[in-house]
């Protein structure tokens, strides 16, 4: 069952996202190029929504970050197919996001590469992985059209090669240019969340927690905290502990901006909660500071669009402050900023790896040694640096 873009997710949303390895399945193969998506042999065209529309389905079975990589080739397939009802199948907690990006109609609760539940649609787009689970899996739904890599398992498929080195945002508007689509890279940007979203299991809209208050040194005040110069967002979750900065120097980087006057907030996944609360305490912040666990993906949305600063991993908040043009100081661990990294805009991106050798691996169960050599001087200077010359 599709769940409407303006509908509201049944939980909370997950913002952590599948890195190389999950999504892009290995083995992709060269193909030959095409003027348009190539009809498969043996099958015709169908697939018409209730209304009438010829139906598109768009395979982006994962997280946060992962989807919001993807919005300028969902852009490019909204201008270049405006008559076609756009479904997009991906983790139903997303579908908050789809009235900010302005491209799907509607979503299709799945998560990873398939299978995909719909049967005979017009259009099938693979912006999920290389293949060939993904791709078999739109196969699967009998498509008048097909557009995906071109994999070895698959010589019939036509597509182009799969690019390794390869930005995420521009290895998808790559694709569907191969495909006769033009689309653009830099069109990323989301339109600002009109309110802050709901929380969950409530019906009203989330409030932004209170201010966070003196710090512990300062005398408790009569009255509510006053908010400081603008709101900073500490993210110190992330899907993998390869791309997790410690806790303990996140607590140090929002205790001194606590003390500089800012109102920090700590935000997560109701799974990073307890990580969220050890983090707050660390930094002598109140419980209402931690946001983890308290919004859905359109009250992230609305925090991180409202916020002056975003101090975080390598993770799908990063991804919200670039599509918001929110300062970010984004660190990296395994894998370096040239395939996950911001566009260009206020943002500090903290990297010590070898762009010579091959990325780690981002699915590791500890902290990736480059992300460990960055430290919480450098993170304070590089946010200190971006507060003081943007004004929200």
């Amino acid at each position: 069952m599709a769940v409407t873009g303006g509908g509201r997710p049944a939980n909370p949303v997950s913002v952590g996202e599948a890195r190389p390895g999950t999504r892009h399945e290995p083995g992709a193969g060269a193909g030959t190029p095409a003027d348009r998506a190539a009809p498969l042999p043996g099958d015709v065209p169908g697939g018409a929504a209730g209304d009438g529309r010829p139906v598109m389905v768009v395979l982006r079975g994962l997280g946060l970050g992962d989807l919001l990589t993807a919005v300028p080739a969902l852009r490019a397939l909204r201008h270049a197919f405006p008559a076609h009802r756009i479904t997009l199948a991906a983790p139903a907690p997303l579908a908050g996001l789809l009235p900010l990006i302005g491209a799907c109609d509607d979503l299709l609760d799945v998560t990873g590469p398939g299978p995909v539940p719909l049967h005979r649609p017009d259009l099938a787009v693979n912006l999920h992985g290389s293949g060939p689970r993904s791709t078999v899996a739109l196969l699967a739904t009998h498509p008048g059209r097909l557009i995906s890599h071109a994999h070895p398992g698959l010589p019939l498929l036509p597509g182009p090669p799969w690019p390794v080195q390869a930005h995420e945002r521009v290895r998808w508007c790559e694709l569907l240019t191969w495909h006769g689509i033009p689309a653009d890279p830099a069109d990323l940007f989301l339109s600002p969340p009109t309110t802050a979203g709901h929380a969950p299991g409530g019906s009203a809209p989330a409030e932004r927690p209170a201010p966070s208050g003196p710090a512990p040194s300062d005398p408790a005040p009569s009255g509510p905290a006053p908010s400081g110069p603008g709101l900073v967002i500490v993210h110190p979750g992330a899907a993998h502990p390869a791309r997790r900065w410690p806790p303990d120097r996140f607590a140090a980087v929002a205790a001194a901006l606590h003390h500089t006057g800012h109102d920090v907030l700590v935000t997560g996944t109701a799974a990073e909660r307890g990580l969220a609360r050890r983090v707050a305490a660390a930094a002598g912040l109140p419980e209402e500071a931690v946001a983890a666990g308290r919004t859905d993906v359109a009250g992230l949305a609305a925090l991180v669009a409202s916020a002056r600063l975003v101090v975080c991993g390598d993770t799908g908040v990063a991804h919200l402050a670039g599509a918001f043009g929110t300062p970010s100081v984004v660190l990296f661990g395994p894998t370096p900023p040239t395939l996950w990294g911001p566009p260009e805009g206020p943002h500090a991106v903290l990297w010590h790896g070898d762009p010579g050798h091959p990325p780690g691996d981002p699915h590791a169960g500890r902290p990736d040694p480059a992300l460990l050599t960055i430290g919480v001087e450098e993170v304070l200077d590089a946010a200190t640096d971006l507060l003081e010359v943007t004004v929200r």
